[in-house]
């Protein structure tokens, strides 16, 4: 038998709340081409020259008010769903972070030590969209550190699962309870990012933003497409819980800088109770394990935005971390049973 092994792959977290960690983890984070995809030398100078200096103090405030006894919560959480993942398996599961500890040679090299007969390994990107700053700069860095180091394995790598029957369910299902208390409204909040990054990954370059409706219009380009593809997992999910269409509107969160996908979480957040919302449920499927993004973000700053906007409820749908079904979407998307809606 062909002897596999897994790696969890997630975005990254600073070592610690301290100013100098969260400088660093910010500094390898910003300085990925995919994330500011501006050239070398342009964007040193944003990153270290403006950034950096101004946000690393105030990131790390941040951290602070989320950051667990274990640690970063998305560390955490991540080596947790390997637990649970690890108990369905008889092959070996490691985690690797994009930006942070444990980064992919780590991974790699437990790999094999530990199973030196090792022949595949299968990347689990957990992202379940494409973007240029997410899914694709996590898999091809894995790619190329395997390349660089030599490792005689292989590589398969889990396409996006937007739209995967598991992945859906589980998603579905993880906001079902929620669903039970009164509410007026869901925002289904999305990590943000610049619409140019939709059109370089256009492999058809003439359809994202360029065709009216171009999200409704099948296209080769919707395989890379971050705004058609954040869409289809809502329309997938509302559909599964029966939530009519005037319950529900898609926004994108954690912007830096013009010219990225609109409308924005925080300005709709202040918007929604001037328009009547004054019960509203917030979920964030760009993310599985829940974060800075999701927990001071959404959860904290979101809150007190929308409560002094005139809100009277507002909660925060937790993300899947290791609820039981999206363990089994996992494990079923590895074993290769992926079931596309």
């Amino acid at each position: 038998m062909v002897k596999k092994g897994v790696v969890l792959v997630n975005l990254g977290s600073p070592d610690s709340t301290n100013v100098k960690d969260v400088r660093r983890y910010l500094t390898e984070f910003l300085m990925d081409e995919r994330v500011i995809d501006k050239p070398w030398l342009a964007r040193t100078l944003l990153v270290k020259g403006i950034i950096v200096p101004f946000r690393a103090s105030k990131s790390a405030a941040a951290y602070q008010t989320i950051w667990w006894k274990e640690g970063s919560p998305l560390i955490a959480i991540t080596r947790q769903l390997q637990k649970a993942v690890q108990q369905n398996f008889d092959e070996p599961v490691e985690i690797a972070m994009r930006y942070g500890s444990p980064t992919p040679k780590q991974a790699y090299d437990k790999l094999i030590t530990e199973h030196p007969q090792i022949e595949e390994v299968t990347i689990f990107p957990l992202y379940p969209h494409y973007a240029m700053s997410s899914y694709e700069t996590a898999v091809e860095y894995m790619k190329a550190v395997h390349a660089k180091n030599k490792y005689p394995f292989k590589l398969k790598i889990i396409d996006p699962y937007y739209n995967d029957a598991f992945y859906i369910n589980a998603l579905a299902e993880s906001m079902r309870t929620y669903l039970d208390r009164p509410y007026y409204h869901i925002l289904f909040s999305y990590h943000g990012i610049p619409e140019r990054h939709i059109l370089k990954s256009d492999i058809t370059a003439n359809h994202c933003l360029k065709v009216a409706g171009c999200c409704e219009v099948n296209s080769p380009a919707h395989a890379h497409c971050y705004r058609h593809q954040v869409r289809m997992t809502t329309k997938l999910v509302t559909e599964q819980l029966n939530i009519p269409a005037d319950k529900y509107s898609i926004s994108f969160q954690s912007r830096l800088g013009k010219g990225w996908l609109q409308p924005f979480t925080d300005i709709r957040l202040a918007e929604l109770p001037k328009e009547g919302i004054k019960n509203l449920l917030v979920v964030c499927p760009a993310f599985v394990s829940d974060c800075l993004e999701t927990l001071e973000e959404i959860a904290e700053r979101g809150k007190e935005t929308f409560l002094h906007a005139g809100g009277e409820s507002y909660t925060m749908i937790p993300c899947m971390n290791v609820h039981p079904l999206w363990v089994k979407a996992v494990v079923e998307m590895v074993k290769g049973e992926v079931n596309k809606l």
